[in-house]
């Protein structure tokens, strides 16, 4: 039986930006993403973001901006998971909880903050960028459905991408008979890697992200 591909939200956003990119990445491997500034000033946010919901360590003065929207996200009532890694498995008609290294793992993804209280949950993605102008809420759609395949006992997820510099919500409602749509939001996409992959043609696509991409074997790329 053939492997599934194993996607997130990121890789298959790599895979749309460029094709050559995520094939140097994840199938090839022969590079890896570093990251530049802003990658490590995003994962220095959450950091500060887990350690203030979770055990209430002050923010520093650094972070400051954070203190109003995590004060908001703070009075939200329900069990809080930091950092809640979710693996999904594909079925026929389906979709099942499996761990996030899991062997029949085909989606994976993270909920910076997912807070549970009963049949309702709250979902909260950071984002560090300056404005919500790019916001893309599909992101959202697919750690809903996961939730509610974890949290069974969930029927309502109002989840939100929170721009933590401008202190924008983005908000959208969930339902769990909605489910297995949320699952889909990429269907598409999904559709073109599979094909990719059968052919092995990976097209390179030159934007103004050329010069931070790793691929610097890349005719496009100008380091």
């Amino acid at each position: 039986m053939k492997k599934p591909i194993t996607w997130s939200y990121s890789r298959i956003n790599t895979f749309k930006s460029c094709p050559k990119k995520y094939y140097h990445l994840n199938v090839k491997r022969d590079v890896k993403d570093k990251g530049n500034a802003a990658t490590y000033y995003g994962n220095e946010v959450h950091r500060v973001a887990e350690h203030y919901i979770k055990e209430g360590t002050p923010i520093p003065p650094k972070f400051k901006f954070l203190q109003r929207p995590l004060d908001v996200i703070n009075k939200i009532e329900g069990e809080k998971h930091c950092e809640i890694r979710m693996g999904i498995a594909k079925e026929e008609e389906d979709y099942s909880p499996t761990t996030f290294f899991g062997d029949d793992v085909w989606w994976r993804g993270i909920a910076d903050l997912l807070i549970v209280n009963g049949e309702k949950a709250y979902l909260i993605d950071y984002k560090t960028g300056k404005n919500a102008a790019y916001a893309d809420t599909k992101q959202l759609d697919l750690l809903a459905a996961a939730t509610f395949t974890h949290f069974p006992g969930v029927e309502v997820i109002k989840s939100a991408l929170v721009y933590v510099v401008s202190n924008d919500f983005i908000r959208k409602e969930h339902t769990a008979e909605l489910r297995k749509s949320y699952f889909t939001v990429f269907d598409e996409e999904l559709d073109r890697l599979e094909v990719a992959l059968e052919e092995g043609v990976w097209n390179a696509v030159e934007s103004g992200l050329c010069k931070f991409c790793p691929v610097t074997s890349c005719e496009h790329n100008r380091k």
